[in-house]
Parts: C-alpha cells; sequence; structure tokens
C-alpha cells in the first residue's frame, strides 16, 4: 500500500496549499491512503466542518485530531456523524466520535488509520499505549487489514519514540504530530513499522510554529497572554511523509518525508515531481 500523511493544516495559509498540491501529490505517487491532521485547520485552533469537508475534496481519506479537537465547538455534532474524521482514542468514555476508521479501498484491502495523544507536557487523559494495544487486539495486520498508520499527537519526543517502539511490528507507520517542525530522523524500525518523531505542519514557517512571530515571541518576552495569537499567512511548505508497504506482511518497504512549497528545502520521494 501507498501512504501519504500531511502534517498539522495550520490555518488559511496550510488549508489552501494543502487544497492545491494534495490532488497532484496523490496522483504522483498513487498514493492509496492519503491522511492529514488537520486539528489547527481553523485560524490555528480547531477544524470547523466545511474545513474537513475541503480537505475530503482535495483527496484526503481520514483525517486526524489532537489536544484541539474541540475549539470549533460546531465540530461536535459533525464528528459524531462523519466517522473519517477521528480525534484521539484515549479521550475519555463517552467523548464524541471515535479514535479510529477504517478505510476500505476499492480493490478491497482495508487499512485501519487511528489517533492517540500523548500525556507528557499535555493534558491528563487515559493511557495512550494501553488504549492502542487494546485496539489492535482486534485486528491482525497483514491480515483483516493490510496497514495499519498511527498519528501520535505529542510533545515530547521520547514518549513519541516510546510508543513507536512499543508497537513496532503491529502497525505500518507511527508519525508524530502535534509539534509541527519535521524531524529528520525517519526510519524503518527493526520490526518494520516506519517512524518519524514530527511530520512537520503544512503552514507558513516563516513563524513561531505557524503562528504569526511578532505576537509569538512578545509573549516570550513578556510573559503576558496579550492577544489572541493569529496564524501566519505566508506560502505555506506542505510536509509530511511517504511511506509504501508490503501487503502480505503490512509492515514498512520505505518511508521518505515530503516537503513541497514556502520556505523549507524540497524534498519528493524517489525523485518524483508534480
Amino acid at each position: 500500500m501507498r501512504i501519504l500523511f500531511l502534517g498539522d493544516v495550520v490555518g488559511r495559509s496550510g488549508r489552501d496549499a494543502v487544497a492545491a498540491a494534495l490532488p497532484r501529490l496523490r496522483a504522483a505517487l498513487l498514493a492509496d491512503l492519503v491522511v492529514v491532521n488537520g486539528e489547527n485547520a481553523s485560524h490555528g485552533f480547531g477544524l470547523a466542518p466545511e474545513m474537513a469537508q475541503a480537505l475530503f475534496a482535495a483527496g484526503a481519506d481520514v483525517i486526524t485530531l489532537g489536544n484541539h479537537s474541540w475549539d470549533r465547538r460546531e465540530l461536535i455534532p459533525y464528528i459524531a456523524q462523519e466517522p473519517r474524521v477521528i480525534r484521539p482514542l484515549n479521550f475519555p468514555p463517552g467523548t464524541p466520535g471515535a479514535g479510529s476508521f477504517v478505510v476500505a479501498l476499492a480493490d478491497g484491502r482495508r487499512a485501519l488509520v487511528l489517533n492517540a495523544m500523548g500525556r507528557l507536557f499535555m493534558d491528563a487523559l487515559d493511557c495512550p499505549f494501553r488504549g492502542t494495544a487494546e485496539l489492535l487486539a482486534r485486528f491482525k495486520l497483514g491480515a483483516s487489514v493490510s496497514a495499519v498508520v498511527a498519528d501520535f499527537h505529542a510533545e515530547a519526543t521520547s514518549e513519541k519514540m516510546a510508543y513507536a517502539h512499543s508497537f513496532d511490528g503491529a502497525v505500518s507507520l507511527v508519525v508524530g504530530t502535534h509539534t509541527h517542525c519535521p524531524s529528520a530522523d525517519h526510519q524503518i524500525l527493526p520490526g518494520g513499522t516506519a517512524f518519524q518523531s514530527d511530520a512537520g505542519m503544512c503552514g507558513d514557517y516563516d513563524s513561531v510554529i505557524g503562528m504569526a512571530k511578532e505576537g509569538a515571541a512578545a509573549r516570550f518576552w513578556s510573559k503576558m497572554p496579550g492577544e489572541r495569537m493569529q496564524p501566519a499567512g505566508g506560502e505555506a511548505t506542505v510536509c509530511g511523509l511517504f511511506v509504501v508497504t508490503d501487503d502480505r506482511t503490512g509492515l514498512a518497504v520505505s518511508v521518505e518525508p515530503v516537503r513541497q512549497g514556502g520556505r523549507l528545502s524540497q524534498v519528493m520521494p524517489g525523485g518524483v515531481s508534480v
């Protein structure tokens, strides 16, 4: 299976960049499955239903969330009826929506996409490790599903790495989100799981993790909250990860970063052009 994952979409700049780039990326990479983290799409905080619909129209199969899941309250009824938008599975029982979704491809293959959130320097949620283990007990990689993609939304790289090693061999890909800076540690772990600590954001990198740099920097100088931060509006870089798996085992064969547009150095898997 050919899997494209795009990191946190931040504000209008990120939304516009993904809307423009994703159809081309999907076609050029012959992607079977596209997963996009959309939790910062609405002014940097949350996801509005119409924005989710625009991401689906651009080519996303599943949208994952994170700690800003409920910043747009209108998403609450929407997520209850749209199973392709998933929130962290370790939110407390009774939380609207679900933490995973099984995508059925046109050729009959199935892929499980799950979303979990870390607890180190984050909200005190249920254990993401136990929650993921309980979910994976219901699916067999390479048998009941051809691939498993885990978006681990977390602050600390140590927690992301521990999570990835814990499920090495049981999932196709563990990719970190939330910190908005693409890490350079993409690799295939010993058990066959592809991993990168953070996919990076789809947003303007002339910023402080996607937010306008003047207001964000002022908070560090004064330690005062100031006005609500606004997303930077310059040209965005679309950042993500491209993974190819073996359908017999569900394990990764290759993993490569994707960076298109904006300020960062441009990278396309295998030298493919778009």
